[in-house]
């Protein structure tokens, strides 16, 4: 989770004027931001969507029947308008697991809290991000945890679209499996195959 979210995230305080906030998560390309207190810890979340709610004015041109149009809100601060409570991951989370529960309970964003504080934001876009690296980049990554595992060059790594191709020596299928784990936690990889060079 930590390779895939966004750190440090975005914060506003409950104090924060909303057009201030508009401002930054327009400027900086997000759609929500947490909302901390002075130490840090999470107190809720202010979405695009929160944001936006009953504060678009309606022309008065487009009024029917002589009616008038409906007043905006009329709330200045993060405070009066931002989600609470929030649902939240740790930093230990899959990410597979966090990416089907945000397409399954329709969440943009989620706030990464490790102990009560706030360590990042995870989006929809950071997944997408992961989804789109180029295989080479992969590749780098999935060499550099199989020399950290293993001191001496024991396996070619190959990727294409996603998918990692180990070939090499395995002592046993133990440490097939923690190859295939170390490669398959790279942000990007979509499939790991491991085969064994014959002797």
């Amino acid at each position: 989770m930590r390779e895939v979210m966004t750190s440090p995230a975005v914060t506003f305080r409950p104090e924060t004027p909303l057009k201030q906030a508009a401002r930054v998560l327009v400027q900086r390309g997000f759609t929500a931001a947490a909302v901390v207190d002075a130490d840090g810890r999470l107190l809720g979340i202010v979405t695009d969507a929160d944001l936006v709610r009953d504060r678009i004015a309606c022309d008065p041109r487009s009024r029917r029947g002589g009616e008038l149009p409906q007043s905006v809100a009329t709330s200045a601060l993060v405070r009066e308008v931002m989600t609470t409570p929030v649902t939240t991951v740790a930093p230990s989370a899959d990410v597979a697991e966090v990416a089907r529960m945000m397409l399954t309970e329709h969440l943009r964003s989620l706030p990464v809290v490790d102990g009560g504080d706030l360590v990042g934001m995870l989006t929809r876009s950071d997944l997408v991000r992961m989804i789109a690296r180029d295989d080479r980049s992969i590749a780098t990554d999935v060499r550099r945890r199989l020399a950290t595992y293993a001191r001496c060059r024991r396996w070619d790594v190959e990727v294409s679209e996603g998918t990692v191709t180990v070939a090499g020596v395995f002592t046993d299928e133990v440490e097939r499996h923690v190859v295939t784990a170390l490669a398959q936690a790279v942000p990007g990889v979509q499939h790991v195959d491991t085969m064994a060079d014959r002797a």
